[in-house]
């Protein structure tokens, strides 16, 4: 099995292939992990010698099936405890990565099982992020769009968040935005890119660039 560290670059590289689509370069997997390129690259060449990717030098890395399945497993398990930090413990979502990031390298399959049991089966994390089954699928059909892509006098359902960091949720506490918020374009703002938003609470916010862009909504002419 692999270490810790290395179940963390497992990790990465599966976040990233999802993202581009492609494989992924060491320089975006050192960006992401805030590691030196020289120390990535040999990392990487450490798991295809394991089986666990399939790296090329100036093409970039993937995952194999076995390095896919490891990562998958580690990804479920940290959502997982996400909710259970969260939901039965009382955690501000905005403090449990971390937690989770501890709790996700432990290595035993029936206590995760009986943990996804003991909470109900989940489809998505406090974040919006759809779970793995114990099976290894990720299914999501949900249809988002950020939420500055949506035009003055459309709402939509806040159903994740692009950035999952600790200071972003927290100012999203502080602007009385989180999953499940119904938010209402009013506005927009040329000049900087800020909007204008209607929340439930008929409490209206002007939200940077940065905030809304940083949100996935279902646009609520979709919602059935």
């Amino acid at each position: 099995m692999p270490t810790n560290s290395k179940e963390n670059y497992l990790k990465a590289v599966l976040k990233l292939e999802g993202e581009a689509g492609e494989a992924v370069t060491t320089n975006s997997l050192a960006h992401l992990l805030k590691m030196r390129p020289a120390s990535v690259t040999g990392m990487v060449r450490g798991l295809a010698e394991a089986g666990w990717v399939e790296y090329e030098a100036y093409r970039g890395v993937n995952l194999t099936q076995q390095g896919r399945e490891i990562a998958v497993d580690i990804v479920r398990k940290h959502r997982l405890w996400e909710v259970f930090l969260v939901e039965k413990l009382g955690f501000g979502w905005e403090s449990v990565h971390e937690l989770a990031e501890q709790l996700e390298h432990v290595d035993a399959p029936e206590l995760v099982n009986r943990l996804d049991e003991y909470l109900g089966q989940p489809a998505f994390d406090p974040h919006g992020d759809p779970i793995p089954t114990a099976s290894g699928a990720i299914r999501d059909e949900r249809k988002l769009a950020r939420l500055v892509d949506l035009d003055a006098g459309k709402s939509g359902v806040v159903k994740g968040v692009v950035d999952s960091g600790d200071a972003f949720l927290a100012h999203l506490n502080v602007l009385g935005i989180r999953i499940g918020s119904t938010l209402k374009v009013l506005n927009r703002f040329p000049f900087d890119g800020s909007v204008e938003l209607l929340l439930e609470s008929s409490n209206r916010q002007i939200c940077s660039r940065e905030v809304v862009q940083n949100l996935w909504v279902e646009p609520q002419s979709e919602i059935k």
